[in-house]
């Protein structure tokens, strides 16, 4: 069985007694809830993979509890120094090459010459780093593919008895993945929007951020017939944060049977939904961004086969909601 451990000082102290013994705790952040393991203990590492039922390909994020630890483990340039500067702690990864001596093991990393590295602002997590005293490899506390959890009930409803711990901190205040940037080549490169929008990492910068499409030879892994074939953070795979149900995007109206996914007012048909989750009443990303696991989550239910999404504006925080919902809707591998 999983211990559900609460955030007072002794639990905390607890979850990092687990994290340096090699053991697996889940833990709130201000995204998701993470999945904990010394990030340099690859027998650690090892069992995040196979709680998670991950590819083994998928590289994981290292946490740190400040800035200047994840500053000694990675090379940052001045691109990638100035986005630490103005995020960190928040809700931004940045993959950077790997400094030399970096502790983090090879399976964290996916065998790759560069690390994605976060400091998280939630008070738990930073608390719970603190305790470990080491980086630590924190994927989101789900089986690999499914929809990320924003509570600590959502994570034991996915791995009771695979983890040690699940330390309860209630829910989540971003609801969206971390955003990640890739500062490997001249110029960074948007791999994953989140909790971070566009807006602000080019205001910070000064100048546009490119995503793919995009020559990204400097930021993905290679085989030997130099085919893209590896991701080089988190999230990159078409099919990702997937309900059971099919999702179908875009729906002006919503058909007899299907569950319905709102955003701000309700689209013809929703009075047939055979059930109804509205992100945001309002019409306002940031609350749809909080709600949007919760509400796939709630709409998959048995003798559901499709969840019908309305359209959602891909501005701000939209285009991290909307990045989840298009891989959510992904042909299953």
């Amino acid at each position: 069985m999983t211990l559900l451990l609460t955030s007072v000082t002794e639990d905390i102290a607890r979850g990092g007694a687990l994290l340096r013994q090699g053991s697996l705790v889940a833990f709130p952040t201000e995204t998701v809830y993470g999945l904990g393991a010394d990030a340099t203990n690859p027998e650690a590492v090892a069992a995040i993979y196979t709680a998670k039922e991950r590819p083994r390909f998928n590289p994981l994020i290292a946490h740190y509890a400040d800035s200047e630890e994840a500053f000694r483990h990675g090379m940052f340039d001045a691109t990638a120094r100035k986005l630490a500067d103005a995020f960190w702690p928040g809700p931004l990864t940045l993959v950077v090459p790997k400094a030399a001596g970096c502790p983090i093991c090879d399976l964290a990393s996916a065998g790759l010459d560069s690390i994605a590295v976060r400091v998280p602002a939630h008070p738990v997590a930073r608390a719970l780093l603190r305790e470990a005293g080491r980086p630590i490899a924190a994927p989101s506390a789900n089986r690999s593919g499914r929809v990320s959890p924003t509570t600590a009930a959502h994570v034991l409803g996915d791995l009771d008895g695979r983890v040690a711990a699940v330390i309860d901190g209630g829910n989540t205040d971003v609801g969206v993945e971390s955003t990640i940037v890739s500062c490997l080549g001249d110029r960074p490169v948007l791999l994953r929007p989140g909790g971070v929008t566009r807006e602000a990492l080019e205001e910070v910068l000064g100048e546009r951020i490119d995503s793919p499409p995009y020559d990204t030879s400097a930021h993905r892994a290679t085989d030997d017939s130099g085919l893209d074939s590896a991701p080089v953070a988190p999230g990159q795979l078409a099919s990702h944060y997937a309900p059971r149900a099919y999702v179908r995007l875009d729906a002006t109206q919503i058909k007899s049977g299907e569950a319905a996914l709102l955003f701000g007012d309700p689209v013809p048909g929703t009075e047939h939904a055979a059930a109804v989750f509205n992100l945001s009443p309002a019409g306002d990303s940031r609350e749809a961004a909080a709600r949007l696991f919760s509400g796939l989550r709630a709409l998959d239910l048995p003798g559901i086969r499709t969840i019908a999404v309305a359209p959602i504006l891909d501005d701000g925080l939209g285009e991290a909601i909307n990045d989840r919902l298009r891989r959510a809707a992904a042909p299953r591998a």
